[in-house]
């Protein structure tokens, strides 16, 4: 079991107070130097960008993840392509495949996404392969996209008329067709509706991770997906299991944050993440230039945060599959 968790171990933007930290000077003594918030962020940014990639264990198996849930802004999105960029960070192989038609994740790793770009519509419709539609993120090299351009706006009608309509996107990410570009973890971001696409997503993948934002309507529309979950266990995917709960947009000033944690902890037990996400600024700001926070901003707390729960989510695969 993990410890209590309690509010005092989630970061904040800074701290409140300036550290001291000794120094030695030419002459062998220490003199106290002011630890300036400035200074301490430069270090953690220096920590981001120059990892020691031995740090994260690469799975045996190849690990393919859908991050779903059907309530809209709590973080699908954003969790994805931040944990991924931190995976790639440090050396391991990552691939995102936009499933949301709005194309936010395509957004957030800078790549093309235009209408007419070989997108994983054309995937999931069997005109090209999943290796053809990959695009290399200017954010790392170890780290590919498959975009999602608005054709895919109309694929949930679409496929309605096809053979193996819900495992469309299984059969493109076949071992084979994978093992092209040799990902370590594939992500599937999944449109906020419980449609077709997240089906998809669903029957493709071994693992869901499910970012809960830590308010109290974040809850309610839990179960449904679980029951939806439940069900595509039981009849498309047997193999599929809530691997990760992971809690986003936390502010340690209110008590409602705490109550929807605490409650959360509560059902899930183990499976949800101890690392939380806090409620940052420099992490919504990092998507409008076409980048992940930990490029945007390497020393903030929202990139140090994400950092800390893919390494989470990366040891602990890593003990089960070791098991």
């Amino acid at each position: 079991m993990y410890p209590e968790f309690h509010a005092a171990d989630v970061p904040r933007e800074t701290d409140p107070q300036p550290k001291t930290k000794a120094k030695p000077t030419n002459n062998g003594d220490d003199s106290a130097v002011v630890w300036t918030p400035i200074a301490e962020e430069a270090a953690r940014a220096a920590s981001v960008l120059h990892p020691d990639e031995s740090l994260l264990p690469r799975p045996t198996h190849r690990r393919v993840i859908t991050v779903a849930n059907q309530k809209g802004g709590v973080g699908k999105t954003t969790s994805t392509v931040n944990l991924a960029a931190a995976l790639a960070i440090h050396g391991l192989k990552v691939l995102v495949i936009d499933l949301d038609p709005q194309g936010n994740a395509s957004t957030a790793l800078s790549v093309e996404h235009r209408s007419g770009t070989p997108s994983v519509y054309e995937v999931l419709i069997g005109e090209i392969s999943i290796a053809e539609a990959a695009q290399v993120s200017p954010t790392s090299p170890n780290l590919f996209c498959v975009p999602a351009t608005i054709d895919l706006a109309g694929a949930e009608i679409e496929l309605v008329s096809m053979v193996a309509r819900e495992s469309r996107l299984k059969e493109a990410l076949s071992p084979e067709a994978l093992d092209q570009l040799q990902p370590d973890y594939v992500f599937i971001d999944c449109p906020p509706s419980l449609g077709l696409l997240t089906v998809n997503a669903m029957v493709a993948a071994q693992e869901v991770l499910i970012p809960i934002q830590c308010e109290y309507y974040a809850l309610e529309g839990l179960s449904q997906l679980l029951r939806n979950i439940e069900l595509v266990q039981q009849h498309l995917n047997p193999d599929l299991a809530i691997s990760t709960i992971l809690l986003t947009m936390y502010d340690g000033r209110t008590k409602l944050a705490d109550q929807v944690t605490n409650e959360v902890r509560g059902h899930f037990g183990d499976v949800a993440l101890r690392t939380v996400i806090p409620r940052s600024v420099k992490v919504s700001e990092a998507p409008g230039f076409g980048q992940t926070v930990l490029t945007y901003d390497p020393g903030s707390r929202g990139s140090m945060s994400y950092l800390d729960a893919a390494k989470e989510i990366a040891i602990r695969g890593a003990r089960r599959q070791g098991a």
